[in-house]
C-alpha cells in the first residue's frame, strides 16, 4: 500500500490536480502492480516561498511547474521496477496535465510492515493477526 505525497505550487485548477493524482496512481498500478483501489494520496499546495528546489540540479531546467513526488511503501522494488515507475509517471504526467519531464522530481522510500497502522490503532501485522 504505497502511499503519495504530492507537492506542487500553489494555484492549479481542480482538472490539473486530478490529472496528476490519476497519473501518480496510475504508475503505480502499472509498475509497482499495487491493486486499483488501493489509493492513498496527499496533494500538497504551496507559495513559492514554501517550495524551494535547485532548477538545475542533476536535470532541469526546473520551471515553476516544478512537481514532486514521494512514494512512501512497506514492499521493497528492485531496482528495473521502480525504473519503470520513474518513466511510466513521466510519460503519464506529459500527456496530462502536460508536465515537462524535467518539471518531475520522485522519491521512493521504502519502510517496514510494523510502521504502517491502516486504522484501529494496530499496527499492520498485528492486526492481520486478529481474528
Amino acid at each position: 500500500m504505497p502511499f503519495a505525497r504530492i507537492s506542487l505550487r500553489r494555484g492549479k485548477s481542480r482538472d490539473y490536480l486530478r490529472a496528476v493524482s490519476d497519473a501518480v496512481h496510475q504508475a503505480l498500478v502499472d509498475a509497482f502492480r499495487i491493486p486499483v483501489a488501493d489509493r492513498f494520496q496527499a496533494i500538497h499546495q504551496h507559495d513559492p516561498e514554501e517550495l524551494i528546489f535547485d532548477r538545475d540540479y542533476l536535470g532541469g531546467p526546473r520551471s515553476d511547474d516544478f512537481l514532486l513526488v514521494c512514494i512512501t511503501g512497506g514492499k521493497p522494488r528492485d531496482a528495473d521496477t521502480k525504473q519503470a515507475f520513474y518513466q511510466r509517471l513521466a510519460d503519464l504526467l506529459a500527456e496530462a496535465p502536460g508536465l515537462r519531464p524535467e518539471d518531475l522530481m520522485i522519491i521512493v522510500q521504502t519502510t517496514d510492515y510494523a510502521d504502517w497502522s491502516f486504522s484501529n490503532g494496530i499496527a499492520a501485522p498485528l492486526a492481520e493477526q486478529r481474528p
